[in-house]
């Protein structure tokens, strides 16, 4: 279990997390191309996840477990 610690700003916003180097060399091992990774989302994408948080937010009946939609992939084939 990784021990993150929320690093916050001066007026208490969260502002960073802290990983341990074991658990962030854990990560890297697992997934290599991490620090290659663009550190910032696009604008339009920020903006499609605001969108689906509020469309759920609005109507939480909405969300149903993958393995329902899966399910029923595979009886259709």
């Amino acid at each position: 279990m990784m021990k993150l610690q929320v690093i916050q700003d001066g007026s208490g916003n969260n502002a960073g997390v802290f990983i341990p180097m074991e658990d962030w060399d854990l990560i890297k091992s697992t997934y290599p191309d991490i620090t290659r990774l663009k550190h910032e989302l696009p604008q339009w994408q920020k903006d499609l996840i605001d969108e689906r948080l509020e469309a759920i937010a609005a109507n939480p009946k909405r969300i149903k477990p993958i393995e329902g939609l899966l399910h029923k992939l595979n009886k259709e084939d």
